[in-house]
């Protein structure tokens, strides 16, 4: 059941973030956007896509620009707003090899700390020159428990012909979260419609006019590298994004709108809108344009194998670690999921063989599983075939289902406590509990799975629970027709926050414009509850 709570934690470590900080961020994207043309004509590298972080740790994280010309990154770090002292970061070369975007990794940061930042592009050829600079700040992990953790997450961005409007103020949820402001945001997934173009405007069924924001990339479906880049470009034009990027570090993966619809390895398409029919051609494509555009770890490691892995542990202090998993790159073919026998799965053998690794390393209170797609709901994939785990037979695993039951089984003999599972996907929100008494497969522990989007996109009503696992729907808020327009459906993103003394985890999931639709405590240190 839904319960009232307060609309957000009592003022701590990470509530200190002052209001001048935030609005200094802000004024200083708007103050480069508005100085671009004199910058311009004197040739001096622009960074008028914003800065955002990613990955941070309690001693390091990534700093991401892009620049309209050849240029130097230089990345300087602070303790204080006024950049009295500073560190200094020589960042990549920005080229048309990376689209002009770069990443530069800042290493031996302070735990617990509030770091402030700014990025200055140089011209390669005269040092002396650069731009203006673009600041940004965010929070490193806490080294002490007593500290807390609190981050925000969601996912489902420009989808289902849904853009930025700037009649409604553009991505208006991403305002709404700066100013919660948490220590990070988890995106999972979707965070672009690589095939949803956009049209300039949509009328509504009550006559109203949806207006979009266009660009040549968002005119068609991406096929090309360039046209996948310019999906992402797209979404950096809303000024919200820019300005919460500026301040809050994100963790983030990919789930099928990053390249197309439901897609899988070794597919080929049958759709006329596409030349390119091979779908590994365009996942190679995707995955470039994605590692250029987002601050990821394991996709800018130099050496130990680990380049080019969307799937990785992002350790936030003692309170928590999260699993970012990919349930898109290691998958078998869409069917209907009655394999008796499926050793490759949603993950593939070697992601889960890693998973159970690193969930047994673990020595965090807390273990957020970060899924791009969710357990127990039935994602249909056309009539017969699935697009996720659950395939509707309420009995014993079979398909995807069998690799989950791995992995369930493995968390309850290991006896690994504070598991819960994050996504998105389904465009509503809602609150599942799971439990072996309820289910056909019974070797596991209970716990909880939430779901929160779309961030920007159609909302559509809720899925099917498959009984398999023993889902229990305890909350659930989804319009009851398909794809509704954020101008007739609120924004969803959801809220955890890890109470420092007592570990307890309470988890908000949210409704756009500052309602709290349900929230629920989990108490730490238990294998399940």
């Amino acid at each position: 059941m839904s319960s009232s709570v307060p609309e957000g934690p009592s003022p701590g470590r990470r509530s200190v973030l002052r209001g001048s900080l935030a609005a200094s961020a802000a004024l200083t994207l708007g103050g480069a956007a508005a100085a671009a043309p004199a910058l311009a004509l004197s040739g001096r590298p622009r960074a008028a896509w914003g800065v955002q972080t990613g990955d941070v740790t309690a001693s390091s994280g990534l700093v991401w620009v892009r620049s309209d010309r050849p240029a130097r990154m230089i990345v300087e770090t602070s303790s204080s707003e006024s950049f009295r002292r500073t560190h200094r970061h020589v960042g990549p070369l920005l080229g048309t090899g990376s689209d002009f975007t770069g990443t530069t990794a800042l290493r031996g940061l302070p735990a617990g700390e509030q770091i402030h930042y700014r990025v200055t592009l140089a011209d390669p050829d005269d040092p002396r020159r650069t731009g203006e600079p673009v600041v940004g700040t965010f929070r490193t992990a806490p080294a002490r428990r007593r500290d807390g953790v609190r981050f925000l997450w969601s996912g489902d961005i420009a989808g289902q012909g849904w853009g930025i409007n700037p009649d409604i103020g553009g991505f208006r949820a991403y305002e709404e979260m700066r100013r919660l402001n948490p220590d990070f945001f988890l995106c999972s997934g979707d965070t672009i419609y690589a095939d949803g173009p956009l049209q300039p405007s949509v009328t509504l069924p009550d006559d109203r006019i949806w207006r979009n924001v266009t660009t040549p990339e968002k005119a068609k479906v991406a096929e090309t590298l360039d046209e996948y880049r310019g999906n992402f470009r797209y979404n950096l034009l809303d000024h919200n994004v820019r300005a919460f990027n500026a301040q809050v570090p994100s963790i983030v993966q990919w789930d099928d709108h990053e390249v197309r619809n439901n897609w899988y390895p070794g597919q080929i398409l049958d759709d006329a809108r596409y030349t390119e029919k091979d779908v590994d051609v365009l996942a190679a494509r995707a995955s470039r344009a994605f590692a250029e555009y987002f601050p990821v770890a394991t996709l800018h490691a130099r050496g130990g194998g680990a380049e080019g892995r969307m799937h990785r542990v992002v350790r936030y202090g003692p309170l928590l670690d999260v699993f970012v998993l990919d349930m898109r790159s290691f998958r078998n073919a869409n069917s209907p999921g009655r394999q008796a026998d499926d050793t490759t799965g949603i993950l593939g053998a070697e992601q889960l063989t890693w998973l159970k690794r690193e969930l047994s390393r673990s020595r965090a209170v807390w273990k957020v599983l970060a899924a791009d797609m969710p357990l127990g709901l039935v994602v249909p994939d056309g009539s017969a075939n699935i697009e996720a785990i659950a395939q509707g037979d309420p009995g014993a695993p079979l398909g995807r289902e069998l690799q989950i039951a791995e992995l369930l089984r493995f968390i309850k003999h290991r006896r690994i406590t504070g598991t819960l599972w994050l996504t998105a996907d389904v465009h509503h929100t809602s609150a599942q509990h799971y439990a072996p008494e309820r289910a056909a497969f019974q070797d596991f522990a209970p716990f909880w799975e939430f779901v929160s989007g779309p961030l920007a996109a159609g909302g559509f009503p809720a899925n099917a629970l498959d009984s398999t696992f023993g889902p229990e729907r305890v909350f659930v808020r989804a319009p009851e027709r398909a794809n509704l327009s954020p101008m007739e459906s609120p924004q969803y993103f959801g809220e955890v926050d890890i109470e420092g003394d007592s570990g307890e985890l309470t988890v908000r999931l949210r409704a756009e414009g500052g309602t709290v639709l349900f929230s629920k405590v989990l108490r730490p240190g238990r294998v399940g509850q």
